[in-house]
Order: C-alpha cells, then sequence, then structure tokens
C-alpha cells in the first residue's frame, strides 16, 4: 500500500510558476511509476504527465508540453511536477498516483489533491 501527499499548489498569476511535490510513503514507493492527473470544475479528470521508475521516460500532455516538467528522486520518495508560463486554463486540482506498470490505463494508488490557481 502506497500513500501519496501533494503539496505545492496554490494561488499564481498567468505566466508564474509552481512547483508540486507528492511524497510516498508505504511499500517500496520507489517502485513505482508515477503520474501527475487533474480535474477542473465541472471536467472530467485528465493525465498531465507521468515517469517511469528511474526517471529515463516521461510523458505529457500535449497542452503542458514544454512548460511542465516531471521528475523523481527516489531517494527522498517525491516526485516534482514543475510547472512554467502558467495560463490559466491549467487551473484545477491536481493529483499524483502511482502504479507499477508505466503504461498502466488506470492507475493505481491516489493522493487527496492539491488546488492550483492560475489568474488571469
Amino acid at each position: 500500500q502506497v500513500q501519496l501527499i501533494e503539496s505545492g499548489g496554490g494561488l499564481v498569476q498567468a505566466g508564474g510558476s509552481l512547483r508540486l511535490s507528492c511524497a510516498a510513503s508505504g511499500g517500496t514507493s520507489s517502485s513505482y511509476a508515477m503520474a501527475w492527473f487533474r480535474q477542473a470544475p465541472g471536467k472530467e479528470r485528465e493525465f498531465v504527465a507521468k515517469i517511469n521508475i528511474s526517471g529515463s521516460h516521461t510523458s505529457y500532455r500535449d497542452s503542458v508540453k514544454g512548460r511542465f516538467t516531471i521528475s523523481r528522486d527516489n531517494e527522498k520518495n517525491t516526485v516534482y511536477l514543475q510547472m512554467n508560463n502558467l495560463k490559466p486554463e491549467d487551473t484545477a486540482v491536481y493529483y499524483c498516483a502511482a502504479d507499477r506498470q508505466y503504461y498502466s490505463p488506470q492507475y493505481t494508488y491516489w493522493g487527496q489533491g492539491t488546488q492550483v490557481t492560475v489568474s488571469s
């Protein structure tokens, strides 16, 4: 069982930056692929980025490519999402997720989410 706790959300102006963190505990958390998803009000949850166990492979949704960077520190059992040049449409609750399979269609473990609000 993996427990995930997100932090780093907040209110930022358009063009600004935030870095989200996701601390994992329980089991061998460094053996999991990690991902970030987000859900805006009235919309379905959507994939944002993912990273494999070693950090050698990453993937992003098209709308965040070049602006967001996912990374991980396995010694600290933490995954990060650096978000630059934020836009109002990035406003959402951001969730961290973990799964043993990088290509899993549905990640198994989820955090409680952290709110990101981008003002125009």
